[in-house]
Order: C-alpha cells, then structure tokens, then sequence
C-alpha cells in the first residue's frame, strides 16, 4: 500500500474542521489541519502537500490570500475552495485567481470526497508534453510560464493562463468551446460564473502575448463557440 496522500485543511469552525478531517481520514488521507489563515498559510507554503482545502473567511489571512501566496510559491499544488451558498462572487474569483474547485456551505462529506479524488486526478493528468513553442515571434516556455515577445521583454502567465494556452496549442486548427475549456483545463461542469472567468483568462493572456486590439492574431474569438489558435499563432 502506498504513501497516503496529504490534504491540508484550513478551516476556522470547529464543527466543520473536524468534520472534514473526520471524512479525509476515512477515506485514507493524511491531513493536516489549520484554525486560522496565518497558521494555514505558512504551513501551505513549508509542508509536504499534495492538496489543500481553504475556506474564504478566516481570521487573520483569508482563503484568497492563502491561494494567491501559494500559485506564487507552489503553481501546482491543487487548491479547492469552501465558500458560502449564494456567494457566487467568491466562487468566480477564486477561479480567476487559481483555485481548482470549490464546494459550497453545506455539503456532504460524499461530496467532498469526489471533489477531492477528481481535483487530484485531474492534476496528475495535467498535459505537460508541450515545454516550448513560438507564437509569431512571441517565445512560450510553459514549464517556466513565461512568454518572451518581439521586443525582447518577458512576462509571466498564471499557471491556469499557461495550461489554457497550452491545451488550445495543442489543440491548434480547431474551434474549443467554453465547456470543453471547463472540463479539460479547469476541470469543472460548466456554468455562467466560470464562463466567464475563461474569458477574463483570455483578455489577460491576450495582454500579455500583446495580441490585444480589434484583431487579435494569436487568440482567435470564435463566435458561438469558444476559442481557437488563429493561423498568427502557428510557429
């Protein structure tokens, strides 16, 4: 039998905390578990993880704040979110800025659990087999997730902007629709909050590849679908 794998709970209600730990260890997890955000971020950045589950409102440093340090510090560790019911602002926000999943107040332990089990196997399953490309003179390194443009100057994408841009490269010469861009990179069910949050990715890597304006070249819109590689984006 294998080493199990390490959830990290961040979580400031007692009841729950336990509940999640309770449901974890059941199920053949180690888990480590943190009442407030200060504890709960210095141990996402210092332990030995392969997933961590941030409630939003904590005392001291919120869910957000944990999630923004560690797709500095760690861009692969999954991360799955407990927000609260109706709270789709946060849920939309959290995605934007990294987050894998979420779960909503109240739920199920049954339900936590499949969260947890297809976030971990969705990141073991990330594509990672292309490392480099060249889009129009624009230098990609995903392993780095930089992009180098023509005038020399560099920027980084998000590890979520970079396995967005990867999967249409991969996928170059076809129109992706929103859904398949949910499932494949996000790893989500589709839905008007995280719609959109595909394309606020969009605009922001069209920012940083400068393929902005009323024609882009590289990130094609394609009306009715989603989006595609536009002929400008082939090496």
């Amino acid at each position: 039998m294998g080493t199990p794998k390490t959830v990290l709970v961040v979580e400031d209600d007692s009841a729950i905390r336990r509940g999640l730990v309770d449901s974890l260890q059941f199920a053949g997890y180690a888990v480590i578990a943190c009442a407030d955000g200060r504890e709960g971020l210095e141990t996402a950045l210092a332990a030995q993880l392969d997933l961590a589950i941030l409630d939003i409102v904590l005392p001291h440093k919120d869910g957000f704040e944990i999630l923004r340090a560690v797709r500095a510090a760690r861009p692969s560790l999954p991360v799955i979110l407990v927000t609260a019911r109706g709270a789709e602002v946060d849920r939309v926000h959290g995605l934007q800025i990294g987050a894998d999943d979420y779960v909503v107040k109240p739920f199920s332990s049954r339900e936590l659990l499949a969260r947890v089990e297809a976030v971990l196997r969705r990141s073991a399953e990330r594509p990672s087999d292309v490392g480099r490309v060249e889009l129009c003179g624009r230098a990609i390194d995903f392993d780095r997730r930089e992009i180098r443009r023509a005038d020399g100057s560099c920027v980084l994408m998000s590890e979520r902007e970079a396995e967005l841009l990867r999967y249409l490269v991969q996928n170059r010469g076809r129109a992706i629709a929103r859904t398949e861009l949910l499932e494949r990179v996000w790893g989500l069910q589709g839905g008007d909050a995280t719609t959109r949050a595909i394309d606020m990715h969009v605009v922001n890597l069209r920012d940083k590849l400068g393929d902005s304006g009323q024609a882009p070249a590289v990130l094609l819109t394609v009306r009715g679908k989603g989006y595609m590689l536009g002929d400008g984006g082939r090496s």
